[in-house]
């Protein structure tokens, strides 16, 4: 049976279109993240970059799950993901950058006895992992 030259062209054709729609999609996802960066950036003060490498360094994930950061699988402290959605932190605080950034700074401030341990998070550092966090939906 002949082969048709005319069906080659079709399925690459084809193809091309589903590999630049799938990079369309990735340029839109990768856009929608650089936009929430900025906003969580304006609204807590912090630069997100920073943060990550801050929960990095602290070993917050020693702790705590974080999806999507490979060093964070902890089960001791809740998961981090949608921290910024959740109405309450440390069990007596309204969610806040404020007061996320105490509670990372000194949680036996909020609540004593607490299992979270005071790591010495400087200010500079809570704001830019309060940021960091904030991605996390």
């Amino acid at each position: 049976m002949p082969r048709r030259p005319g069906r080659l062209l079709t399925w690459t054709i084809a193809a091309t279109g589903v590999v630049a729609a799938a990079g369309w999609s990735l340029l839109e996802r990768r856009n929608d993240q650089l936009e929430l960066e900025r906003a969580v950036e304006a609204l807590t003060g912090g630069d997100v970059q920073r943060g990550e490498r801050a929960f990095k360094a602290y070993g917050c994930g020693a702790c705590h799950r974080l999806r999507g950061v490979p060093q964070a699988v902890g089960r001791v402290g809740p998961p981090l993901d949608h921290v910024g959605s959740r109405a309450i932190i440390g069990g007596k605080l309204a969610q806040r950058p404020d007061n996320l950034r105490r509670w990372i700074e000194d949680p036996g401030s909020v609540t004593p006895g607490v299992a979270m341990p005071d790591l010495g998070v400087t200010p500079a550092d809570s704001r830019d992992i309060v940021a960091f966090l904030y991605t996390r939906i």
